[in-house]
């Protein structure tokens, strides 16, 4: 009001040709204008820190998330049993899809039973691995997890400048799967993993795929490819968030990809490849398949 009734004042001498008047007005209208200026722009500084502190004490540095990405492995190509719908609330899954089975929604926190990824899938090497975290960490750290895989799939589904061309080829029993993440995988993860970094920290990248690309030299700087773009995307860094990749089933066992060992051996052949990525080798059994 004071502000209005200033310029009305400057506006009034200025007609009637009160020059020294209109000087001295405007002079105050000017320092008061500043002024208010000075203290909206404090103002707005002391939000910005306000909403900066909020948001930086509601995300749990006890709060360990990891992504994970791959095909049909990761997807959950195994059966699970009544035993994996149990499970401690200290291990969360983010949901990356609606899960009407599950009564789960899209982008909020549950408990990690099975299935993590989407409605009719199985066993994933992540229900266990977020099982054995729990276990061998303190009481106090939770693990979350954000799940996003397609069955059959090629790494180059999760490439952002190889999406397109590759979802034109993509075979029509894919398609559905494709639809739940609005035909980009990779930009349903990042989305889902901006929305973990407020609730905790990014820990690693869990990778299982390799089947669909399997004796492609060039597998490794594909997913060197997908990698560097997680960390751009979510602003992370190697040294803190590594890659752990596993592996296809193995030739002592009957694989049937067993020839793809050799470009996983290959992401963790040196620093200048793919920095900071692990390939976990398990004996375990395998299904069938021998996939």
């Amino acid at each position: 009001m004071k502000k209005l009734l200033l310029f009305i004042a400057c506006l009034f001498y200025a007609l009637t040709g009160n020059a020294e008047k209109l000087r001295a007005n405007y002079y105050i209208y000017y320092q008061y204008k500043i002024k208010m200026k000075s203290i909206k722009l404090i103002m707005a500084l002391l939000a910005g820190l306000l909403l900066t502190s909020l948001t930086v004490s509601a995300q749990d540095a006890n709060f360990y998330i990891y992504l994970c990405l791959g095909q049909s492995n990761m997807e959950g190509n195994a059966r699970y049993e009544a035993q994996d719908t149990l499970v401690s609330p200290r291990f969360q899954v983010l949901s990356a899809v609606d899960n009407k089975e599950l009564g789960r929604v899209k982008g909020k926190w549950y408990p990690a039973r099975a299935p993590l990824c989407r409605q009719r899938t199985g066993l994933t090497p992540v229900d266990y691995f977020g099982r054995t975290m729990i276990e061998n960490l303190p009481e106090n750290v939770r693990v979350g997890v954000v799940h996003v895989a397609v069955g059959g799939c090629k790494i180059e589904l999760f490439q952002k400048d190889k999406r397109g061309e590759y979802i034109k080829t993509a075979p029509q029993w894919m398609l559905g799967m494709l639809k739940e993440y609005d035909n980009d995988p990779y930009a349903r993860l990042v989305e889902m993993a901006k929305i973990a970094q407020k609730d905790g920290v990014i820990k690693g990248i869990l990778l299982h795929q390799g089947e669909s690309n399997t004796g492609e030299e060039e597998w490794p700087a594909k997913v060197k490819d997908v990698y560097d773009n997680l960390l751009a995307d979510l602003n992370l860094k190697a040294e803190e968030v590594p890659l752990l990749a596993g592996e296809v089933v193995n030739a002592d066992h009957g694989g049937y990809l067993c020839r793809h060992e050799s470009d996983h051996s290959n992401l963790a052949a040196g620093d200048k490849e793919l920095c900071r990525c692990f390939v976990k080798r398990l004996e375990l059994c395998c299904r069938p398949s021998a996939l």
